[in-house]
């Protein structure tokens, strides 16, 4: 799938970009380009991932001119490039609409104009009925990759597009276990929101493992989601507490635009929705490809969800407090 190709990563100094880099380097592949803002974080990535295979872009994805120029001879993009925190977001909406939204269409118009072969947009549970301003953005860009396959026309555009979409990556940027560890190590209370608050778990490795997967079998139009756990944000904190030490605790309140619980498909996706292997996958009802009949021929094993209502944390199996102590460990989150 990579051999000899020419990748682009959007947002490629964020946590996921700099996973994203350093598996693809593993392949036989000919060139990863680096496409960022930030010019601090692009120096930094240059002197610890040292492989003439790197190629760095200064850019902004709401300029397509340089995102046109950023695309040429590509043929696989994973566009990660968002903002992404809740609050700044809530207090700078349109900013969160520049980047988020109009980005992902530049992403969709320069990838046909380069004729990309296949693109890859990296979504959130928080675009699921979203409550807030970042998860209304994200699902907006989820919808228009999903419809930016009405252009698949052999004879004039052969790019492919799909959607993945997941939880939160334990101990990625903003993340609460980094935060967690911190207040702890600095001997402050940790800082819940709710005891109660759940949300969906997943590993850089296997978000990475995830997205490729889906990038191998994907045939356009779709969005894939993992399978995953869920854990409990009180059981977070009493694994850290056993790993490190016990600080105390704050319950400061749910903040300004989040939830409760996150939900990867909700009940009314569910209906359009199939276990394929380890991930379930959303089919668009408007593309001729996902037509049931079709879409049992396309993809191999391939069954209908039958068994849930709605794919939510608060009720999917929860990853107990010892095994979170493994995970966080293994993780390597409290070097």
């Amino acid at each position: 799938m990579f051999e000899n190709k020419t990748i682009l990563i959007t947002g490629g100094t964020g946590s996921l970009g700099q996973a994203l880099t350093k598996r693809l380097l593993e392949y036989n592949v000919k060139a990863v380009r680096i496409f960022s803002r930030n010019e601090s974080k692009q120096i930094e990535m240059e002197s610890n991932i040292k492989d003439d295979r790197i190629r760095f872009f200064l850019g902004d994805v709401r300029d397509l001119q340089r995102l046109t120029r950023a695309t040429e001879d590509v043929d696989l993009v994973f566009h990660a490039a968002a903002l992404k925190h809740v609050p700044k977001i809530e207090y700078n909406p349109f900013e969160a609409i520049k980047t988020n939204v109009v980005g992902s269409q530049n992403m969709i118009d320069a990838c046909l104009a380069n004729d990309v072969e296949k693109v890859i947009c990296v979504g959130t549970d928080k675009a699921v009925s979203p409550l807030n301003t970042y998860g209304a953005t994200k699902l907006l860009m989820e919808k228009l990759f999903v419809a930016a396959n009405n252009y698949l026309n052999p004879e004039k555009h052969r790019t492919v597009f799909l959607a993945v979409r997941y939880g939160n990556v334990l101990g990625s940027s903003g993340s609460v276990i980094p935060k967690f560890i911190e207040q702890i190590k600095t001997n402050k209370p940790v800082t819940i929101t709710d005891p109660k608050m759940t949300r969906f778990s997943i590993t850089m490795n296997e978000a990475i493992d995830f997205i490729f997967n889906a990038t191998k079998v994907g045939k356009g139009s779709e969005v894939f989601v993992p399978k995953l756990y869920a854990y409990n944000i009180a059981d977070v904190k009493n694994a850290l507490t056993e790993l490190l030490s016990d600080t105390g605790e704050k319950i400061i309140g749910i903040r300004t635009g989040e939830k409760l619980h996150e939900t990867l498909i909700n009940e009314d996706e569910i209906r359009y929705s199939w276990e394929f292997k380890n991930m379930y996958m959303i089919a668009n009802p408007l593309y001729s490809l996902f037509i049931d009949k079709n879409i049992k021929e396309s993809y191999q094993g391939i069954k209908k969800i039958e068994d849930i209502q709605k794919y939510s944390s608060n009720v999917v199996e929860k990853i107990p407090t010892e095994n979170l102590k493994s995970i966080i460990k293994n993780a390597g989150l409290l070097n």
